[in-house]
């Protein structure tokens, strides 16, 4: 049996967000910058992609997901969403790894411009390969 509705717990804080740019409001103006330069980037590789938030997050999604990103309390993320990406620019992504998939970075120490968009790129081919089968 349920507990009586004066007894469930509402979440705290604010909703999530719907939309992208809800998101990118609510991040601390140091690190909205760095997204928005990473989203502009995420845009130009992946011009048909769809921009979603998933897991509260912003993500790109085009034949599957592509990549998630987000601010932290010191720090952003780009999540990589795949083990074959991963390991295919795993030298270059060494500087920035903080975990399975996750890279790290800061607005003082952005993620290459060239890098992203070899990373999305490779992404969207791994996709359309998965799709096609």
């Amino acid at each position: 049996m349920p507990p009586p509705v004066s007894k469930v717990m509402a979440p705290r804080g604010p909703p999530a967000p719907e939309k992208v740019d809800e998101y990118l409001a609510r991040v601390p103006p140091k690190f909205r910058a760095a997204l928005q330069s990473l989203r502009k980037t995420i845009k130009a590789a992946a011009p048909n992609a769809d921009e979603v938030i998933s897991y509260q997050i912003p993500a790109f999604r085009q034949n599957g997901m592509l990549v998630y990103y987000a601010a932290f309390k010191d720090h952003c993320s780009l999540f990589v969403g795949s083990a074959e990406a991963r390991r295919r620019f795993s030298a270059e992504l060494k500087p920035y790894e903080s975990g399975k998939g996750t890279l790290r970075f800061t607005p003082d120490r952005p993620l290459p411009a060239e890098l992203v968009t070899r990373i999305v790129k490779a992404r969207l081919a791994e996709n359309a390969a998965r799709r096609s089968k």
